[in-house]
């Protein structure tokens, strides 16, 4: 059976995440309604590299389709995008090999947080809005302790039962533009929160409610504190999923769009 390579961007924010949810709007459920009007054969499967949470964004989300015809990668995707929502749109369609698999192929995924340092009337459901002032240079400072391949318990919980809680972050850097402040993150894979847990105690060191010493104490326990400064979904971007020897980028792929 013909398998295709997806990639997609979409607006999380009218969706209870990626993952189909019997009784609930997701992404992937929208997808495999899309498909039951396109295709004449059944979709086998539609798998996601990501498995993004309600609320939660992708510029970059990548997919492998399994289905029977005889349409062109270009004409999936036209037909693909005539039928989904305005808040899902499908960039590019690839012909791949049986054995490409979207999630287990993959070699490291970024995110990108974006917190707006003003109010703004058009973009709530994409960023998070934050009224205290930030130490941005502290917040930097405090991004030392998360480089590297650690156990990451204490900021989320695996998805497989026998899952390692250790990720390897290979970078994180904080940019600032206008308005805007940008958490790039890099990983070989990520928890559940993960990501938005660590914006969250990032956020505190910024406000001076935690030291940046004690995010390395933080990293060591099985605190709840991160759990508890979990970063709204807002503001979270899955921004690009690599696969075999792609060098992942030092710089956000997606320019700042909030001003």
């Amino acid at each position: 059976m013909p398998r295709f390579k997806l990639t997609l961007e979409y607006d999380g924010s009218p969706y209870r995440g990626w993952q189909i949810n019997k009784g609930e709007t997701t992404v992937q459920g929208k997808l495999m309604e899309a498909c039951s009007k396109v295709f004449s054969s059944p979709v086998k499967e539609i798998y996601g590299a990501g498995r993004t949470d309600a609320g939660v964004h992708a510029i970059g989300q990548v997919a492998h389709l399994d289905v029977e015809t005889n349409l062109k990668p270009h004409q999936i995707r036209i037909k693909l995008n005539d039928e989904l929502p305005q808040t899902i749109n499908i960039l590019q369609v690839e012909p791949v090999p049986g054995r490409f698999h979207a999630r287990h192929d993959a070699t490291a995924r970024s995110y990108v947080y974006l917190i707006s340092k003003r109010r703004s009337a058009f973009f709530k459901r994409n960023v998070w809005w934050i009224k205290d002032t930030l130490d941005v240079y502290a917040m930097r400072e405090a991004l030392k302790s998360f480089i590297g391949l650690k156990d990451f318990r204490a900021f989320g919980r695996p998805s497989g039962k026998d899952e390692s809680t250790k990720v390897e972050i290979k970078h994180i850097a904080i940019h600032e533009q206008d308005s805007t402040i940008m958490i790039h993150i890099v990983g070989s894979h990520f928890l559940w929160n993960q990501v938005r847990r660590m914006v969250g105690v990032l956020v505190e060191v910024g406000r001076g409610s935690i030291a940046v010493h004690q995010v390395e104490q933080i990293m060591k326990s099985n605190s709840e504190q991160p759990a508890q400064l979990t970063a709204p979904p807002s503001g979270l971007y899955l921004e690009h999923v690599y696969y075999d020897n792609e060098k992942f980028s030092l710089q956000p792929l997606w320019p700042v769009v909030v001003q």
